[in-house]
């Protein structure tokens, strides 16, 4: 998952016209396209707790992020700023990770990426309360079309009304304090810089997450095949560290608006991802439900973007 989105204003000037921020935001967003399908692998069949899956990758991250911060002398964050690196490492690094890794546990992964699909639209509507911004009209409806849809979704997958499963439930939960973490992220990243935020964020959480993954680990070490800990330090490395390099580097270029909207292409590539490694069969509601989704976090997206009215 990525800690800028489309929803972050940021208004410094792109550091090039060409189409390299392009292509860097691709290979962010590709690299985290992989997180709900592997996910999906490290927690199944009840190999890997998905307490462990959720807190032992962070811990991982919040090694490689304190040697990078103290290799390159990063400035510590002052002040209110911790507060609002809590709120990052809340949404980003602690409540995302772990819900996901508990919805997936029975929810598959196809579903869960359509469902995290609405994440764009919800950081922007994140975003826009945050800054306490006055956007178009046009901003709402899509946003709202899209919350509706993503939960319209959920309910045909369940079988209809009174069948939002637990995991749906932990879904949208995960995709509302990632969305508040995101804008949040996006705002602080102005002062912190973009890997430096997440960075901060994830030696912030390390104490907890050290202590979830003790808990995790009271009954023995998770008995997972080696393509589930393949899977694991993938999202150790890549999902929560690395990937959000690429990501950055993209959105520093830019241009801000059209980089970020490559990030509507995730869910797109993780439902891909979970059709080819988990052999997930594609139905026409998983396919529907998330072009539909989609579609309106890149209107919501674009009308923000806009401009208010």
């Amino acid at each position: 998952m990525k800690i800028d989105s489309s929803a972050t204003p940021i208004s410094a000037p792109p550091l090039s016209t060409g189409r390299s921020g392009l292509w860097w935001g691709l290979l962010g967003v590709a690299a985290f396209s992989f997180t709900v399908p592997l996910t999906r692998v490290a927690v199944a069949d009840g190999a890997m707790s998905p307490l462990f899956a959720g807190s032992a990758r962070a811990v991982i991250a919040a090694v490689l992020a304190a040697l990078a911060l103290a290799i390159t002398r990063q400035r510590m964050p002052r002040g209110t700023q911790w507060l609002r690196v809590a709120v990052v490492a809340g949404g980003a690094v602690v409540g995302f990770p772990l819900l996901t890794s508990y919805a997936l546990t029975t929810a598959p992964a196809s579903h869960g990426a359509v469902v995290i699909a609405l994440l764009p639209a919800a950081t922007a509507v994140a975003a826009v309360l945050r800054a306490r911004e006055r956007p178009r009209r046009s901003f709402w409806i899509a946003a709202g079309v899209g919350a509706v849809a993503a939960v319209a979704f959920a309910l045909i997958q369940g079988g209809g009304f009174g069948g939002l499963h637990r995991a749906d439930l932990l879904l949208f939960a995960a995709v509302i304090v990632c969305a508040i973490g995101y804008a949040e992220g996006g705002m602080l990243a102005r002062e912190l810089g973009a890997w430096q935020t997440i960075s901060w964020a994830l030696v912030l959480a390390s104490p907890l997450m050290v202590l979830l993954t003790g808990i995790s680990l009271a009954d023995g070490m998770p008995s997972g095949a080696p393509v589930q800990w393949a899977a694991f330090a993938y999202l150790a490395v890549v999902s929560m560290f690395l990937g959000f390099f690429a990501w950055y580097r993209g959105l520093a270029i830019g241009p801000m608006a059209q980089v970020s909207q490559v990030q509507l292409a995730q869910p797109v590539m993780s439902i891909c991802w979970a059709a080819l490694l988990l052999h997930e069969r594609l139905t026409w509601p998983t396919v529907v439900g998330g072009l539909v989704v989609i579609a309106c976090a890149l209107l919501a997206v674009r009308a923000r973007n806009g401009g208010a009215k």
